[in-house]
Formats: structure tokens, sequence, C-alpha cells
């Protein structure tokens, strides 16, 4: 249950009620507003939620917004609510203060959904895909796949829990251009390795790093020079189709250990295999979105808003990659039925998202709506205040396999999901591996660990605590704050989703842990002044571990029971 967001909507609605009471008996001029804007505020001294509804009104009515409140609180109907106050503050805020059976049940639907605690059903339902990393497969992932891996992967799961049917895919681009140049560059080494490499030349523009040079060592080890004679073209499929196949078993392996799980491999080359990219094209011709110059085909983007037109056919007759992206979105709304498809897409792409929009708006599918683009900054590694480009280990670039080779899947998940998709992001790998509060995720972990050992500690010395408690007793200051922090998080979930944004879930966690460690720091819990306080004290920190494992589990990070 979202208990904030059902708190709002009850505090709107006893507004709205109080002020049409208040006009129907001539307290206040009459008016036919709709909703009254309820927030919570920054400091809850005051209240617990606060609405400026009398200082809105007070030009529509024509009076002092401090009459309007008072009006609205004399009429206000608190009995059978969640609220225990109405008050007025500085020019007629309306404070509303929530009775204890809020935080009461807060706690025992915690209790009752465990790990559900935090899922939602979505207003509307949608179907909706995430595509993220969709990493070039002719070679090893970097750092901006590790970034948006968990941020697609995070999307996706607050899409899920604030209850919609979401599929996560990734893209393998497997045809066109860089397929070729994977082709080119592995057969090069390969005759490298027959002939010597003095005696045979690599393309400038061919793939340089070492993995071109493992695989092709790999396959002359299999093959031997049994492919020095057959045609080029022989030799390129299978070079490909061996270099593919390594390739992406080594990225399934490494997206595993990182978590990451699809639910749909989908390749580029099917498109092209079945003709949907030409079937694709020939449906923008039809609709008089095309024109031929210079032999090439061009799609009229520049009708769209676009900067310039763009090339679908080559004049030697390859579709490009534009043709088949188009025709990749065109099947997930119109062969798969998505409602909705969301990419997650380095800054460097900015320029492809407008005219893939506009192609789609051309064939009816509103890809200007129905399209969501989530443009990702760049991440920069640091080391003891210095920027890292190399691993230790090669002397290349740093690779996915790489960081999770130096620091823990848990640290990586934590920190690459701790900003907004559009910021730029900087790693500190020292502080990564840091043990000490300084380290966010250690200090959210062991709020966890250290309800649970307090909780083993009791079983161990036999204290029996009641499943039932008097929850009436948790009053105090600290214990209500924590209280309030347990209930957000379906209403951190449901705006996480609203707003693509699921950093917010690190910060909502983050947020728990510090209120569980104020509250740790003033209450005795094993030696509360009394067993009923002790069994409330206990009942409520059960619920902390529930709320923190289900929050770290949004983001892919695991709640240890130890530390």
């Amino acid at each position: 249950m979202n208990h904030v967001l059902n708190a709002k909507e009850q505090a709107q609605s006893l507004i709205l009620k109080a002020y049409r009471q208040a006009a129907e008996e001539g307290l206040l001029p009459s008016h036919p507003f709709e909703t009254a804007p309820v927030e919570i505020p920054k400091d809850v001294k005051n209240g617990d939620f606060a609405s400026t509804f009398a200082m809105q009104a007070a030009k529509p009515l024509g009076m002092n917004p401090r009459k309007i409140a008072e009006a609205i609180c004399e009429k206000a109907q608190l009995e059978g609510t969640i609220f225990s106050g109405l008050e007025i503050a500085g020019p007629g805020f309306l404070n509303l203060r929530l009775g204890h059976g809020y935080f009461e049940n807060v706690l025992r639907d915690i209790q009752e959904e465990g790990k559900n605690y935090g899922r939602s059903q979505s207003g509307k339902k949608e179907k909706i895909m995430v595509e993220f990393v969709s990493a070039n497969p002719t070679g090893p992932m970097h750092m901006g796949n590790a970034r948006g891996g968990v941020l697609g992967d995070s999307l996706a799961e607050v899409l899920s829990r604030a209850g919609n049917d979401v599929s996560r895919e990734f893209y393998v681009n497997d045809a066109g251009n860089q397929i070729e140049k994977f082709a080119q560059s592995l057969e090069a080494r390969y005759f490298q390795i027959l002939d010597g490499e003095e005696n045979v030349p690599f393309p400038e523009d061919g793939y340089h790093g070492d993995d071109i040079r493992e695989l092709a060592k790999i396959f002359y080890e299999q093959h031997g020079d049994s492919y020095r004679n057959v045609s080029q073209k022989e030799r390129h499929d299978a070079l490909v189709q061996f270099g593919l196949e390594k390739n992406l078993a080594k990225m399934r392996r490494d997206l595993e250990k990182y978590r990451i799980t699809y639910d749909t491999w989908f390749f580029e080359s099917t498109l092209h295999d079945s003709g949907y990219v030409k079937e694709t094209v020939d449906l923008l011709t039809q609709k008089g979105a095309t024109y031929e110059s210079e032999g090439a085909l061009w799609l009229r983007t520049s009708d769209y808003g676009c900067e310039k037109d763009d090339v679908l056919r080559r004049a030697n007759g390859f579709y490009t990659y534009f043709a088949a992206d188009i025709a990749y979105h065109r099947n997930k709304f119109e062969q798969r039925g998505f409602d909705r498809v969301i990419n997650i897409w380095g800054a460097d792409h900015h320029g492809h998202v407008a005219r893939l929009k506009a192609a789609l708006d051309i064939l009816g599918l509103d890809g200007s709506h129905r399209l969501e683009i989530v443009l990702m900054q760049l991440v920069r590694l640091m080391r003891d205040g210095e920027v890292v480009r190399m691993s230790k280990r090669t002397g290349k670039a740093i690779t996915l396999s790489d960081l999770l080779d130096e620091i823990s899947c848990d640290a990586a998940r934590y920190f690459f999901n701790s900003r907004a998709a559009d910021t730029h992001l900087e790693f500190d790998l020292g502080l990564a591996v840091r043990e000490d509060n300084e380290n966010p995720v250690y200090y959210v972990q062991y709020a966890h660990a250290r309800v649970k050992s307090i909780l083993r500690n009791l079983e161990q010395e036999g204290v029996q605590c009641s499943e039932n408690p008097d929850l009436s007793l948790l009053k105090s200051e600290e214990e209500l704050e924590l209280i309030r922090e347990l209930a957000r998080l379906p209403e951190e979930i449901r705006l996480a989703a609203r707003d693509r944004e699921p950093s917010r879930i690190n910060r909502y966690v983050n947020n728990v842990a510090a209120a569980f460690h104020r509250f740790y720091t003033v209450s005795r819990i094993r030696d509360a002044e009394t067993e009923a306080l002790r069994d409330a004290r206990v009942y409520l920190i059960r619920q902390v571990a529930t709320v923190i494992e289900n929050g770290l589990s949004v983001f892919g990070v695991t709640a240890p029971d130890k530390m």
C-alpha cells in the first residue's frame, strides 16, 4: 500500500470538503476548485503534510488567506481520517498532523507485504520495453555500458514495481559496416598468424584491440590453415560467426556477473534476412516521405524538424543502420505490441533521437510520444583524486570485466545508479572499497546488518518477543521519523518510475539508513524500559530490514546479514 499517496489524497479531500462546507454555509465565497495542493514539508515539526490552498484561493475568492484557512479549519472533519490535527501557520498554511493509527498501519502493512512491500498497481498498466546496453558485439563492454546496464536494469525494475508489464531487451548489431570491419580485422590477424605479421597489412580502420588477436589465435588453433584458400565470403562468414559467438557468450557472462539478465536478445540480422528492413523502407516511400538522389534513397527528416535528411539505402544498394533502426522500432510497436519503448543511449547519440521519432511518426506509430530516449552522460573513473583510464592488469582501457575484478558488484551497481542519467558521474574507486560510513553502499548495508545482528543476539539469548506488540508505544521523535521514512518506499518507487529516475531509490535507502542510525543511537532495544516497548521496537526494526532489502533490490544490490 502507498500510505504517503493515500495520505496526500485524503488530505486533499479533507480540505476541499471543508471549503465546500464553508462555502455552502456562506462563510466563504463559492468557487469551482477541483484540487488542493498538498506537500510533505521539509520540517515536519509543524505537521506531516502542508497545503497552500488558502493562499492560492485568496485571489479568486478576494479574501485574506488566513481568513480562508480559519473557515476551513472550523469546518474540517477529522473523525474517521488518518489525521489527528489541522492547524494554521504563518499567512495561511494548513498543516495536518498524522494520527498514531497511520504509523501503526505502516508497520503492519510492511510486515504483511514483506518482499512485495513497495510494489503497487499502476492506474494505467502499460506494456513497456526497456532496451539498454546493446553494446557493439565486436569488442568488450566499456564504462558507458557499465553505467547504462545499471540504469536500464534499475529503470525496468521501478517500472515493473509500479505495476507495468516490463520487458528487458539487448539489441545485437550483427549486421552492417561494423560487422564487415570485424570480419576484415579477424581475417588480417588470421593471415598474420599464417604468414607473419610483417607480411600482412592490417586495415587502418580495423579493430586494433588485443581481443581481435585473441579471437584470431583461437580460430587458428581450431581450424589451422583450412580457411586460407576458401572464398573471402566463406572465410568472412566463418570468422564472424565464430567471433560473435565468442563475444556474445562473454557479454552474457559479464552481464550475469553484473546481475543483469534479459528477456530478449534481438538480432539485427533477422530484420534484414526476413525482408523487414526493405518492407519498412518501402512503407516510408509509399507515404511520400523519401526521394532518390545520386543513387541513394533519402528520408525527408528535415520536413519533420530535423537538421537534415538522412540516407536509408546507399547507392550500392545496402540499407543504412538508420533504416534498420526504424525497422527495429517498428517491430517493437507494430509486431510485438509494446505501448511504450524506452532506450538508454549514450549522450553522443542525441542527434539520432529526433530523426528516429520522426520516422516512426511518418509510419503512424506516434514515436514522438511512445518512444522515450534516456540520454546518459559520461563516467569518469577516479582514484586518489586522479582520473583512471587504463587497467592496471592489462594496461588497456578499463572494461566492465576489469571493473568487476577490482570492486564488488554491489559497489558498482550502487555508484552507477547514484546519479540521474543526464548528469556526469565521477566514480571514486577508492571510496567504493572503503568499509566505513563515507562509502554510501557500506553505510546502507551496515544498517541492515546491524538490525540482523540485534535480532540474532535476541534469539541466541532466548528472548521471546511478541508477534503482535503494542505499537502505540512507539512515539519518540526518532521512532516516528523512522516510520515516516519506511512509509515512503512505495511512493518513491512510483515517482522513480514516473520521472524515469531510479537514482531516487539510492537517496531513499540512504535516508532510511540515516533515520535508523539516529534511532539506534538514542533508543535501547534489548534493555528497553519495558518488555512491551522492547517488543514494539523489535517489530519496528524488523520492518527496517525489510524496507532496506526491498529498496536495495530495486537496483540490484544485496542486503547482507553480516558485515
